[in-house]
């Protein structure tokens, strides 16, 4: 039974909305001024909560950024009751994360409606995200023990052999087992690495003053950092030809770790899943309020399909190619650049190859426009 708090100063109109309300078979609490609403949200947690804009005391505005700051509250559909249709009063209550509306007066039908609609709403956006979080567990359970024991197994069992037949392996022999041991450590390191950042942005996209924060930025000099990545990218593949530079110099409003992190892993995957000797281009050029940061290569691209999957340790025909780490390299450097105010898009075509484009915000624009 979906559960219903109304909060209104006005006795009459609170007892009728909850006797509507109750009729229709909801669990409803009221509340007759804001201050005892909050209270009561707190400990009702209900499935939505309808309240008046002009109270005493705890106006509906302030009950909405108290709620709003909240973990536990925060995403609790919320819908106003005005007594006034003033498109100013609606709009700010909008931009402050109310869900809708409801003009005084308003008849039962009129409520309904909107209540059936708002509960609805919820219910769709929950099982969508139940849906990916499920599909989230199911490719951490399908995909992390093979990417930890891979790396793993090569480390120990190379380990186990130095160990055993110290004396006897011959020099070279030992440099190549070595070497094995420190090429799984970088990639056991990497996938570590990729999987606490991941963990991180996640957590800071739900707080809005770590948002604010990162769309508030200190600007960066583009060029150097991109162009670093880029050639080290490059150099570690064995294909230092192979990269094609444009980058101007502008100043971009992003914290230099998620600058580096962006471009890492996009140029990275531009030349593992691209031959040698295929170019791989890496433009940066300002665009209206952003820049934009466009990776290219000509490898075996991604299908239509695949690109409606990309997410977090979702990886592609694992079957028809070897592919090393969870594939969170895309999402990552998505929710970075969505973090600091700006977006990633994919166009890829089968066979041809894939451009991602990252737009940041430039230094001299303002957030929160788009």
């Amino acid at each position: 039974m979906n559960r219903i708090l109304v909060i209104e100063d006005e006795r009459s109109i609170l007892e009728n909305v909850m006797e509507t309300l109750q009729l229709e078979g909801f669990d409803v609490r009221g509340a007759y001024n804001g201050r005892i609403g909050v209270e009561v949200a707190r400990e009702y947690h209900p499935n939505l909560i309808i309240c008046d804009i002009m109270m005493p005391e705890l106006n509906g505005y302030g009950v909405l950024l108290e709620l709003r700051g909240e973990k536990n509250t925060a995403n609790i559909p919320f819908m106003f009751l005005t007594a006034k249709a003033d498109r100013s009063d609606m709009r700010r209550g909008m931009e402050m994360g109310a869900d809708d509306y409801l003009v005084k007066p308003f008849t039962t039908s009129e409520l309904l409606a909107a209540v059936n609609a708002r509960l609805d709403r919820h219910q769709s956006i929950t099982s969508e995200y139940e849906t990916k979080l499920e599909d989230l567990r199911e490719n951490i359970i399908r995909a992390l023990p093979h990417e930890l024991r891979t790396p793993l197994t090569g480390i120990i069992g190379y380990s186990e052999m130095l160990l055993m037949d110290f004396d006897s392996i011959e020099h070279n022999q030992a440099y190549n087992m070595v070497e094995a041991i420190h090429k799984s450590g970088l990639r056991l390191h990497h996938l570590i690495e990729n999987y606490l950042v991941y963990a991180q942005v996640e957590l800071m996209m739900t707080d809005s003053k770590r948002v604010e924060a990162a769309r508030n930025a200190r600007p960066i000099a583009s060029q150097k950092p991109i162009t670093r990545i880029a050639m080290q990218k490059a150099s570690a593949a064995g294909r230092d030809y192979d990269l094609a530079l444009d980058v101007c110099d502008v100043g971009v409003r992003v914290y230099p770790d998620s600058l580096d992190k962006i471009v890492e892993e996009l140029v990275d995957n531009a030349f593992k899943f691209s031959d040698a000797g295929s170019r791989v281009e890496v433009r940066a050029q300002p665009e209206g309020s952003f820049l934009t940061i466009s990776i290219r290569d000509h490898g075996r691209g991604i299908a239509p399909h695949q690109l409606s999957s990309i997410g977090a340790y979702m990886q592609f025909e694992r079957a028809l190619y070897e592919q090393q780490g969870l594939g969170l390299g895309l999402i990552i450097s998505k929710r970075l650049a969505e973090l600091h105010g700006g977006q990633l898009t994919i166009d890829s075509q089968p066979g041809e190859g894939t451009i991602v484009y990252v737009r940041l915000p430039l230094a001299h624009s303002t957030n929160g426009h788009h």
